[in-house]
């Protein structure tokens, strides 16, 4: 994705970065374009969720436009690349993808991806990255005991010093990508939160990695992998939350 002469623009407060960017979008907006907020006071996550954006946390998203895009993937490699950017800000903790779109740290949640393209007729007008990330704010009350925020391993940590590198990785996925290469498949792999747990929705096994073209492998009892594309996963058992782990 080419940034170009595309802008980043930072606001204190916005209802959405997502729609705040698909409005830039519609007005003729650059690929590469980014839209920084210290607050969303109307943030979603998948499915229309709400998502708690108080001040202290990342809220951004970055403009694309290519000719295709398979939103799976893109999810996929935006996660990625916001995980292993991270890595060397919370050297020592346990950082980490839970399939689709969920970052982690440890077993709670500390961040999740949100793709959305808008269409003109049957052509991809463009693709909204979104990124939602805890670093100093204090998670939703309503996730006590499910999420998390990157100072819990790193006090001291802001929003505004992973802002410029975090839009840097982003910027540079390709929207346009095909399947997984097997390099891509091996570095998501070493961040699998999934890898190896035992679900029960949307299919009874355990979780055997990510498929090339994006979608979660289960393995049944019968031993029978199978591929699953959407649904939300459901755990066998609650995991004990794992030793987060210290901020080198």
């Amino acid at each position: 994705m080419s940034a170009g002469t595309a802008q980043i623009i930072r606001v204190a407060r916005v209802g959405s970065t997502m729609d705040a960017v698909h409005d830039l979008a519609q007005s003729g907006a650059p690929p590469g374009t980014v839209l920084v907020a210290g607050e969303q006071t109307a943030g979603r996550g998948s499915r229309g969720r709400d998502w708690s954006s108080p001040s202290g946390g990342l809220w951004v998203s970055v403009l694309a436009r290519p000719a295709a895009a398979a939103l799976e993937l893109l999810s996929l490699r935006a996660g990625l690349a916001t995980v292993e950017t991270l890595a060397p800000f919370v050297e020592g903790a346990e950082l980490a993808l839970k399939w689709p779109n969920d970052l982690m740290l440890g077993d709670l949640k500390t961040g999740g991806i949100l793709c959305e393209a808008r269409w003109s007729g049957a052509t991809l007008a463009w693709v909204v990255i979104g990124l939602g990330l805890n670093v100093a704010n204090g998670p939703d009350t309503g996730l006590q005991g499910m999420a998390t925020n990157l100072s819990a391993v790193c006090p001291g940590l802001s929003a505004a010093a992973l802002a410029g590198p975090v839009i840097e990785a982003l910027r540079a996925v390709d929207a346009a990508a095909g399947p997984l290469s097997s390099g891509e498949q091996t570095r998501f792999a070493r961040r699998d939160w999934l890898a190896g747990r035992a679900v029960r929705g949307p299919v009874a096994g355990t979780a055997d990695g990510i498929a090339a073209d994006g979608a979660l492998r289960v393995r049944r009892l019968d031993g029978a992998i199978v591929t699953v594309r959407s649904g939300t996963i459901v755990l066998a058992a609650t995991p004990t939350p794992a030793e987060l782990g210290p901020c080198s």
